[in-house]
């Protein structure tokens, strides 16, 4: 049996803290998303604990009457714990080698481990049709896992929302972007 799990990036957001809401737009953008979902089916929603995450798909669960759950290991990697001046091109370095490491934050490979869990955990469970919701960062380094070349280029170029689909069937994984707006 084929299992599908969408990918989804959050919403436009008014900043970076756990508790950031979504802007106005966002909100708009959370609404454009429930549209885009409401004929295909999802039988399950799994969202970071993030508010702007929660939010971006409560207008989904709500239409599909589905509880969100929320899952800590969907939560945005953690760079470094230090406000870093040269973050951007830090966290490119970190797309190179994924073991790279800053004061208090998670390599590469840390955080592609803890995001891949969700998505074996949920291969393992009853529903066929999975959402899950997450940050721009987790999202790239999940795709990455399933398609190497995935990196910080794409990872610039991701919106907000955005969804992929990844199709799993028996031992092939299809990666495939769904959202166009």
């Amino acid at each position: 049996m084929a299992r599908r799990i969408f990918v989804v990036r959050h919403c436009e957001a008014e900043g970076q803290p756990r508790e950031a809401r979504l802007t106005d737009k966002g909100v708009q953008q959370a609404a454009e998303l429930a549209e885009f979902f409401s004929k295909i089916k999802i039988n399950r929603i799994v969202s970071s604990p993030f508010v702007r995450a929660i939010y971006s798909v409560s207008p989904l669960a709500e239409l599909k009457q589905i509880e969100v759950e929320t899952d800590e290991r969907l939560s945005e990697r953690i760079l470094s714990t230090k406000v870093l001046e040269d973050w951007l091109q830090k966290l490119q370095a970190t797309y190179n080698d994924l073991d790279l490491k800053f004061n208090g934050g998670e390599s590469t490979r840390e955080a592609m481990a803890r995001v891949v869990s969700v998505v074996e955990e949920v291969l393992n469970g009853e529903a066929e049709n999975t959402l899950i919701v997450t940050h721009g960062n987790l999202m790239s380094l999940l795709l990455k896992n399933y398609q190497s070349d995935f990196g910080f280029v794409q990872w610039q170029k991701l919106s907000n929302p955005d969804v992929f689909l990844l199709e799993f069937e028996e031992n092939e994984v299809r990666l495939k972007h769904v959202w166009q707006k």
